[in-house]
């Protein structure tokens, strides 16, 4: 393996500096751009959100019945859908707004070729994350060979995995390394002798509600973690370089959708001490570095094997909003509303799985309890952008490290930009990677703009492709020359933010709403236990229970209500 990486990115590096140098002496007119918005209906969300203001539902034109109802089909609505299958109940019906299931985690095709819509990786998962274990050995992902575990190499991030576009150059890694005083070196080696201590002060976990199922929710180290803001915390620790700064916010960024004035300390910790640490320069161990699981379409790859058996028996409801859930004494009441035919379908089960957006579920969930409707208060949300461009051939590059699978600018130009995907990273044939098409995919979190869901919702897709381009015109001068299509997905509630006091509150919510159920388990039932926050007949499963949007804790959220739902 390390020969061929070693050969691959020689070639690679090669293949560049020859495509700079034979673009160098030409231009060629940009063709017309097509494109457009794709993937996510922002009109049909809107008409749904403005049907729950009037109050005025239509009547159901049908009624159907159901074991149980799944509300939702993201990670953990098919999450959920999996448990109650491995549990013998198959009588279900999983019931999703948008055309295609997987949440942040879609996966879609442009130009022919398959590229993400939204997560594009997958950390080779601890042991604090057994479902997600059990479920990448059912796809074939992970294996037992000579009494260890394995993981297939085709679905490890191919090398080079990321690098940076810093001071006129790339440079391997996103840490801002090349040409930085030994000021900076030495905040960075002061932060990962922090991250560590906070390590050692109590345990951090992925996911993150493994931790929830002691007897208090949280650790005291972690309460006053997550009383503030990480921005308050760094200063604290006197961390000031801007090296380090940018580096923070582009991390709290990348996975809370805001930066770390905005997130919580714990938050800001839990990125590097539930993973792989934090490492200065020069100070980490080989194995230090994170393994990622990745594929040309993201996560989109595992959302896609998770829906397939719900298609095949017909489980699987796509284009159909709640409209609302009214819990009784026998039973519930699911009204939806189908778009491909335009009425409303009453579901009627013993067991409601309630995977929506936190924001949603207050809405649609009549009379809902006060835990819901606290944590839709306290909970905030980010928008997200994501977009893909086609190019048909490979781009002239700067100087420095290859080619890679991430490539993030230093200071990135566009409003909360976080760099491009190569979706043709993943390939075998190296020849087809560098001489042939592929899709670069863009991401930007706008949970810092004060009007970025307002943007979302009114900016012509031109206006965000135009940006996008720009963007990566500074390390890529022909990228307009070169693109043919851009297809843009926008989030408007992406992703809670982990923002101070949130986690706390989640946790006891966790904790109480299950509290009854826990004390009836075994010790070996209780190392299992998932806190699912639950009434008599609705399970509550969605990321933003854990106030923040990683697949470990969607798709650990959704197994567990899977279970409560299954009895």
């Amino acid at each position: 393996m390390t020969a061929w990486t070693l050969q691959r990115r020689q070639f690679v590096a090669g293949a560049a500096a020859l495509a700079t140098a034979a673009l160098g002496g030409c231009e060629r007119a940009a063709a017309p751009l097509l494109g457009g918005f794709t993937g996510i209906d922002l009109t049909r969300g809107h008409q749904l959100r403005d049907l729950l203001k009037t109050g005025n539902l239509p009547a159901p034109a049908v009624v159907r019945r159901a074991q149980v109802i799944i509300a939702g089909g993201g990670v953990a609505g098919l999450a959920a859908a999996r448990a109650l299958r491995l549990a013998g109940v198959h009588d279900f019906a999983l019931l999703e707004l948008e055309d295609t299931p997987g949440g942040n985690s879609r996966g879609t095709v442009v130009g022919g070729l398959p590229c993400p819509q939204g997560a594009h990786y997958l950390p080779v998962p601890g042991d604090d994350a057994r479902e997600v274990q059990a479920l990448l050995e059912e796809l074939g992902v992970r294996r037992r060979v000579a009494g260890r575990w394995q993981y297939d190499e085709r679905h490890l991030c191919h090398s080079p995995q990321e690098r940076l576009f810093f001071d006129g150059e790339w440079q391997e890694g996103l840490l801002p390394v090349h040409g930085v005083g030994e000021a900076t070196l030495a905040q960075y080696r002061r932060f990962a002798r922090a991250v560590d201590a906070e390590a050692r002060a109590a345990r951090f976990a992925m996911p993150a509600l493994k931790l929830w199922s002691q007897k208090q929710p949280l650790a005291p180290a972690h309460q006053a973690l997550d009383a503030i803001t990480f921005d308050k915390w760094l200063v604290a620790q006197g961390l000031d370089d801007a090296h380090l700064r940018w580096y923070l916010d582009y991390c709290c960024r990348d996975d809370y959708g805001a930066g770390a004035h905005r997130v919580s300390a714990w938050a800001g910790i839990h990125y590097f001490a539930s993973r792989h640490g934090f490492h200065a320069p020069g100070e980490a161990p080989d194995e230090a570095r994170e393994s990622v699981l990745t594929w040309p379409e993201g996560n989109g790859w595992i959302t896609q094997r998770l829906a397939e058996p719900l298609r095949a028996q017909g489980q699987l409801r796509t284009a159909t909003s709640v409209l609302r859930i009214t819990e009784g004494r026998h039973g519930v009441e699911v009204d939806a509303l189908n778009h491909s035919t335009g009425n409303v379908e009453r579901w009627v089960a013993p067991q409601c799985i309630v995977a929506l957006p936190v924001l949603l579920a207050a809405r649609v969930v009549q009379q809902p309890p006060a835990f819901l409707t606290g944590a839709a208060q306290r909970l905030q949300w980010a928008p997200w952008l994501v977009t893909n461009i086609h190019i048909g051939s490979p781009l002239a590059d700067h100087p420095g490290a290859a080619p890679a699978w991430d490539n993030v600018l230093y200071a990135d130009p566009s409003a909360g930009g976080l760099g491009y995907v190569n979706a043709g990273h993943q390939r075998l044939d190296t020849r087809a990677t560098l001489a042939g098409p592929t899709v670069l995919t863009y991401y930007q979190a706008l949970g810092d703009l004060a009007d970025g869901r307002q943007q979302l919702a009114t900016q012509p897709w031109q206006h965000w492709a135009d940006a996008a381009l720009a963007a990566l015109s500074v390390p890529h001068p022909d990228l307009r020359e070169r693109a043919t299509r851009v297809d843009i997905t926008r989030y408007g509630h992406a992703m809670a933010i982990p923002t101070p006091g949130v986690l706390e509150y989640l946790s006891q919510i966790g904790l109480l709403r299950a509290s009854s159920k826990r004390k009836q388990l075994s010790n070996a039932e209780q190392s299992a236990w998932i806190p699912t926050p639950r009434t008599a007949r609705l399970a509550f499963a969605h990321s933003d229970w854990s106030g923040y949007s990683v697949f470990e804790e969607a798709f650990t959220r959704g197994h567990g209500a899977g279970l409560v739902a299954a009895g």
